[in-house]
């Protein structure tokens, strides 16, 4: 990688390739693109698209505020280099775009990162691994239990206190002790409503 930075730099490139095609495109898409000037001792504009970037959505403008490196799209201020709109403002006053790209992406700063060489690590059979001279115990309260449904954490108030029942009621006739399947009044509510289907 750092070969690959010099070799961009001996060739004259100033910036990583990445923002170098992000800025073509940049440019392609300022051509099209009205540009008015508030303020050129502020350095403020107000750029207009001429074409809608999605269907149905009508084309915006946006305030573009080169000294204080602001774009009302945000762009300007997340991706420390110039959107379509800072491009086209700067056309619009004749400066030098380049000027406003974060030195973070020169080809000079990428090149610190990759500059430092790596040794070659040896074979993990020649290593020399010191014996531990202590002896790592387990908490067992953090093993997670493999089976069952997991506890609740949660501080319990009177909220969480059930009325206290009989156990579960009668699917049939809303008794305790027995369910639908032994439920004495099984075969009445049955026979009903097989009369009523009748009916």
């Amino acid at each position: 990688m750092g070969q690959q930075q010099v070799n961009q730099i001996e060739a004259g490139h100033v910036f990583v390739e990445y923002v170098r095609d992000a800025m073509v495109a940049n440019r392609r898409m300022a051509r099209s693109m009205n540009v008015e000037v508030y303020s050129r001792r502020n350095e403020t504009f107000r750029v207009t698209e001429t074409i809608g970037r999605r269907p149905g959505i009508p084309p915006r403008s946006y305030g573009v505020d080169l000294r204080n490196r602001r774009c009302d799209c945000r762009r300007f201020q997340t991706l420390p280099y110039p959107y379509a709109h800072v491009v086209a403002a700067c056309a619009k006053v004749s400066l030098n775009v380049d000027q406003f790209i974060d030195e973070v992406y020169t080809l000079e700063r990428t090149l610190r990162v990759w500059e430092n060489e790596f040794p070659v690590l040896p074979d993990l059979s020649t290593w020399e691994v010191p014996p531990t001279t202590f002896e790592l115990v387990l908490d067992k309260g953090l093993r997670r239990n493999p089976k069952g449904r997991p506890q609740s954490s949660r501080i319990r108030n009177e909220m969480d206190i059930r009325e206290k029942s009989d156990g579960k009621l009668c699917g049939v006739c809303r008794l305790p002790g027995h369910n639908q399947n032994k439920c004495p009044l099984r075969n009445y509510h049955i026979g009903q409503s097989s009369r009523s289907d009748r009916n």
